[in-house]
């Protein structure tokens, strides 16, 4: 039988209501994220899973591709309401893999037109700004998408490898719903942004949950919680995200539908306070 995301829910801007277990379509696409997959069919199987396991949060970007994992998700869920869509703009992308970023006003009223129109739909459900920018001053670029929002265009605006400071300066022109910076269990450099969102109801999406594997000096733990639970160390992993904060929004991602339902199964392991402990030591 397949699992059931047993995650609990997040109210996305305090409306858009999701499990906060999802998923990150940055895979579905070919080596270093440039270029379509080996295989769109089973990229686009592994979509169509989501809504029967119960994933309802699909977070993608205009640069992963680019434009790629846009046109899959919008080739599978575009005019449908089966899940929530998050994209994001601000970086640019060239053969070598560079992640390039460009925060200019204009660029992300352009990219923003370009990604409704791969992901087939009228407004996005939540659009995030993927990294400040050097060369454009950050207020100026969190203008662009409060200002999107207020067209019409956008529905709740997030940011992406923020800090504390720059949260604030953004929540002083747009309401923010969404952070999404890297964290898991083996780096926490962002933990006083995840205290910042709690305080304030941000929802907190973790990129590089599983840290690709490599989760730090938390191997040794990671596989002793996993041996008493029967499970894996990436979904311990997972489940510590879930745990650690009412406000996470992990966002897992793989191109195999195998890997998929091993991750949405790590929603229903329930870790002990000492083992918490022990994760979080």
């Amino acid at each position: 039988m397949a699992p059931q995301n047993q995650s609990d829910t997040f109210d996305i801007g305090g409306e858009l209501t999701v499990h906060r277990l999802g998923f990150g379509a940055m895979r579905l696409t070919g080596e270093d994220i440039i270029g379509p997959p080996e295989d769109e069919a089973a990229a686009r199987d592994v979509l169509r899973r989501l809504p029967d396991l119960g994933v309802d949060f699909v977070d993608t970007a205009d640069s992963y591709g680019p434009g790629v994992s846009e046109r899959l998700v919008g080739e599978v869920f575009g005019g449908s309401d089966e899940v929530v869509v998050a994209t994001k703009a601000g970086l640019l992308r060239n053969r070598a893999g560079d992640w390039l970023p460009h925060g200019d006003p204009d660029y992300i009223r352009n990219q923003v037109l370009c990604s409704i129109d791969r992901l087939r739909t009228d407004a996005i459900d939540l659009y995030q700004f993927h990294r400040p920018d050097p060369e454009t001053p950050f207020e100026d670029s969190v203008r662009a998408f409060a200002e999107l929002k207020d067209e019409g265009l956008v529905e709740h605006v997030g940011l992406s490898n923020v800090d504390v400071d720059q949260l604030e300066t953004a929540l002083e022109i747009v309401d923010v719903a969404t952070v999404q910076n890297e964290y898991n269990v083996g780096n926490r450099e962002s933990e006083a942004v995840l205290e910042r969102c709690e305080e304030a109801g941000i929802g907190f999406i973790p990129w590089f949950p599983l840290g690709a594997g490599d989760l730090g000096g938390k191997g040794e733990v990671l596989d002793e919680v996993a041996d008493a639970h029967d499970a894996s160390r990436r979904q311990v992993a997972l489940a510590w995200l879930l745990q650690h904060s009412p406000v996470t929004l992990p966002i897992p991602g793989t191109s195999s539908v195998e890997h998929l339902e091993s991750n949405v199964a790590a929603a229903a392991i329930e870790l002990s306070d000492d083992e918490m402990r022990r994760l979080d030591d």
